[in-house]
C-alpha cells in the first residue's frame, strides 16, 4: 500500500487521485463478451472485459489503462482486473449454454500484457491450487496477449509462454494484422488461436483487399492448426464474409455485447449463423447445374418510385460499393437503376437540371433481367450472357413469389462459379466426378446441426471384390460408374450424392419418404448388373473365386446394399456418431441375400 501512495505522489496525470481511488476501492467491474463458432453457433467461451466506474471518466478501458500506464500501475490494474474477471466467472462455468455437452468446455479469455506474465506475482495467481479457489481448471484459461507495449524480453517472454502452454494453459495472440503481433511473434509462439484486428473486420464486406487479407490468414490456421477469431462484428455483411471465407469463431456488437451478465447468445443470431452456414455449404459439393441462384444472391436496399432522381445519386456518392438498385412498388420490382444509366442522364449540359428534381420512375430501367431464386446458376449465366451489349454487365434481379429477393452482380456470377468449380475440383472423386470425403463430411454436418429432417442412404456393393477378382478392375470401374449414374437418376435434383471410394456412395435427401427411392434405384441396378456378367455366370446365379484367404468360394451375383440412417427419432452429437451407427446398420443390411435397404 506504501508503494501504491508513493507511486500517486510522483503520478503527473490529471486523473490520478481518481485512478488510485479506483484501486485502493477495488471499483472496477467484469463484463464478458461471447466468443462464438461461426459454423453452428455454439460458444467458445468469453472474453473478461474490465469497465471503471459508471459515473467515472476512466469507465472507458482505454482511459483507465492509459491513466494506469502514466502511473507507472498498470501491474496493479491488470492484478485487479483479472481478480475481478476470476470471481466473476462462476457463471461462465456453471452454465448449460446451447450445444454444449458441458459447462465447463467453455473458456475464460483473459487478457494479459506479455511484459508481466513472468513476474512472480502473476505466476502465484495462476497456480492450480489458486485456481482452484474458483473451481477453474488451466484448461480453460485462455491467455490473451495483449500488445500495448513491445515485449521487452523476447527470450525470457518465449520462455514463459512454454512454462504456460505445459500447464495446459491455451494461448491467444490479440490484434494479430496490427502493431507488435507480427508474423515473428505468431511463428514463435505457436498460439492456439489468432484474433484477427477489428480493422481488418470492419466493412470486410466492403473492401477486397481485407477479404484477401483474411482469406490469406485462414490458409495459414489450416496449415499450422491455428483457430481464428474475428473481432468487432458489428454487421450482417460483415458476419456473412466471414462465414463465408470459413473463419472459426467470432465477437463483436452484432452477436452480443459484452455484459455484466454471462449468457447464451440470441436465438436470432444463432439462427443466422446456421442458415449462413446452410446457404455457404449448399454451394459446395454440387453441380453448377443443381445450385440455385437465390443461394448467391445480395438483399440490398430497394428503391421508392417517388424517390428523387438527386436522392438515388447521392446514395451512389455516399457507398461506392453500390452496383444498383431494384424500384420496387408493394415488393414487386418495376424498374431498376444502375450507375451508367444515372451517369447517362445527368450527364451533359443540362443533365442535372432536367432530371435531378424528378421521380427515379422517370427515369428507371423497366426493361431487366428477373430470375426466380429457384433457377440454377448456369442458367442465369446463359440468360445474363445473351443480353444486348449496352446490358449485357447489368446486375440481375432476383425474385421469389414474384416479390424481391435479392439481387447479383455478373461479377459475382462468374466468381461464384469459378469458386464453386475449384473447390468442388480439388474434392471430388476423380472416378465419378461426385463429391468425396471432405465435402460429405460438411454436407452431414450440416444437416446433423439443423433441426430440418433428412436422410442419409449408404449405399455398398455385395461380393464387388470377388467381381473384381474374376473380371478386371476395368469392368469393376464400369459398374461403380453405372451405379452412380442409376442414383442420380433416382435422387432428387436438389440432393447430396457423394461418393466415399471404392464401392460405398452416400446421399443425403431432406425427407424420410425414401422407399421409393430406394426400391427404384435396387430395381435398375438388378436389371443391369446382369449385363455385367458372362451368359453361363448369369444362367447359374453364380460364379466360383477366391476368398479373401485364398480359398476357392461360391459368390453370388453382385447386389446393392442401402443403409438408411435419419434424424426422426432424435438428433446426433456429430459425424462420428452418426457414421458409427450407420456402419453398425450396414453390416446387418449386408447380411440379408440379394439386393435390399433397411431404415434405422
Amino acid at each position: 500500500m506504501v508503494e501504491l501512495i508513493n507511486k500517486m505522489y510522483n503520478c503527473n496525470n490529471s486523473c490520478c487521485e481518481e485512478f488510485f481511488k479506483i484501486i485502493s476501492t477495488s471499483a472496477i467491474t467484469s463484463v464478458f463478451q461471447p466468443i462464438v463458432s461461426l459454423r453452428e453457433g455454439s460458444i467458445l467461451g468469453f472474453e473478461a472485459l474490465s469497465r471503471g466506474p459508471l459515473d467515472s471518466t476512466l469507465h472507458n478501458p482505454a482511459n483507465l489503462f492509459q491513466v494506469a500506464e502514466d502511473c507507472n500501475c498498470l501491474w496493479e490494474l491488470e492484478l485487479l482486473c483479472r481478480t475481478k474477471a476470476l470471481g466473476a466467472s462462476d457463471d461462465i462455468f456453471n452454465n448449460n449454454f446451447r450445444n454444449k455437452e458441458k459447462a465447463n468446455d467453455v473458456k475464460l479469455f483473459l487478457n494479459v500484457n506479455p511484459n508481466i506474465m513472468n513476474d512472480a506475482k502473476f505466476r502465484n495467481g495462476f497456480t492450480k491450487e489458486y485456481l482452484e479457489e474458483f473451481s477453474i481448471k488451466p484448461e480453460n484459461i485462455i491467455f490473451e496477449i495483449t500488445e500495448r507495449n513491445a515485449v521487452t524480453n523476447y527470450n525470457n517472454f518465449i520462455m514463459t509462454i512454454n512454462h504456460y502452454k505445459e500447464q495446459n494453459y491455451k494461448i491467444a495472440i490479440d490484434d494479430a494484422g496490427a502493431g507488435y503481433s507480427g508474423l515473428n511473434l505468431i511463428s514463435d509462439l505457436h498460439p492456439h488461436f489468432l484474433k484477427l484486428d477489428m480493422n481488418l473486420i470492419r466493412d470486410i464486406d466492403k473492401d477486397k483487399m481485407k477479404q484477401a487479407i483474411v482469406k490469406s490468414m485462414y490458409e495459414f490456421s489450416k496449415l499450422s492448426n491455428t483457430d481464428l477469431i474475428a473481432e468487432g462484428i458489428e454487421t450482417l455483411e460483415e458476419l456473412e464474409v466471414l462465414v463465408d471465407i470459413g473463419v472459426h469463431y467470432g465477437q463483436g456488437y452484432f452477436i452480443q455485447k459484452p455484459n455484466s451478465q454471462v449468457k447464451d447468445i440470441d436465438s436470432n443470431i444463432y439462427d443466422i449463423i446456421n442458415t449462413l452456414n446452410r446457404k455457404k455449404n449448399h454451394t459446395y459439393g454440387y453441380k453448377i447445374s443443381h445450385i440455385q441462384i437465390g443461394d448467391i444472391c445480395e438483399n440490398t436496399i430497394t428503391l421508392s418510385p417517388n424517390m428523387f432522381v438527386a436522392q438515388v445519386d447521392e446514395l451512389f456518392s455516399q457507398n461506392h460499393a453500390y452496383h444498383g438498385f431494384c424500384v420496387t412498388q408493394n415488393d414487386i420490382v418495376i424498374g431498376v437503376v444502375t450507375k451508367s444509366l444515372l451517369k447517362s442522364k445527368l450527364s451533359g449540359r443540362y443533365g442535372y437540371s432536367l432530371f435531378s428534381n424528378k421521380s427515379i420512375s422517370y427515369i428507371m430501367d423497366r426493361n431487366f433481367l428477373s430470375i426466380d431464386y429457384k433457377t440454377s446458376i448456369d442458367s442465369v449465366a446463359k440468360l445474363a450472357m445473351s443480353r444486348n451489349e449496352e446490358s449485357l454487365y447489368d446486375f440481375i434481379t432476383i425474385t421469389k413469389n414474384s416479390e424481391y429477393f435479392g439481387i447479383v452482380t455478373v461479377k459475382r456470377l462468374i466468381e461464384k462459379t469459378i469458386e464453386i468449380e475449384i473447390v468442388n475440383a480439388k474434392h471430388l472423386n476423380p472416378l465419378t466426378e461426385l463429391p468425396g470425403n471432405v465435402l460429405i463430411e460438411q454436407c452431414l454436418e450440416m444437416f446433423i446441426s439443423s433441426s430440418e429432417a433428412f436422410s442419409a442412404l449408404y449405399f455398398d456393393l455385395d461380393n464387388f471384390k470377388a467381381y473384381n477378382d474374376v473380371y478386371g478392375f476395368e469392368s469393376g470401374d464400369k459398374i461403380i460408374k453405372q451405379l452412380s449414374l442409376l442414383m442420380q437418376k433416382s435422387i432428387p435434383k436438389n440432393a447430396f450424392l457423394g461418393h466415399i471410394g471404392g464401392d460405398d456412395f452416400i446421399a443425403v435427401i431432406s425427407t424420410y419418404d425414401i422407399s421409393e427411392i430406394c426400391k427404384n434405384i435396387i430395381q435398375d441396378f438388378d436389371a443391369h448388373v446382369k449385363l455385367c456378367y458372362s451368359k453361363d455366370h448369369v444362367e447359374q446365379g453364380f460364379f466360383i473365386s477366391k476368398n479373401r484367404h485364398g480359398i476357392e468360394e461360391i459368390f453370388p451375383l453382385l447386389s446393392l446394399s442401402i443403409a438408411v440412417i435419419n434424424n426422426k427419432n432424435g438428433t446426433y452429437d456429430s459425424v462420428y456418431a452418426f457414421s458409427e451407427e450407420s456402419s453398425r446398420l450396414k453390416k446387418r443390411c449386408k447380411q440379408i441375400p440379394g439386393s435390399c435397404y433397411l431404415v434405422l
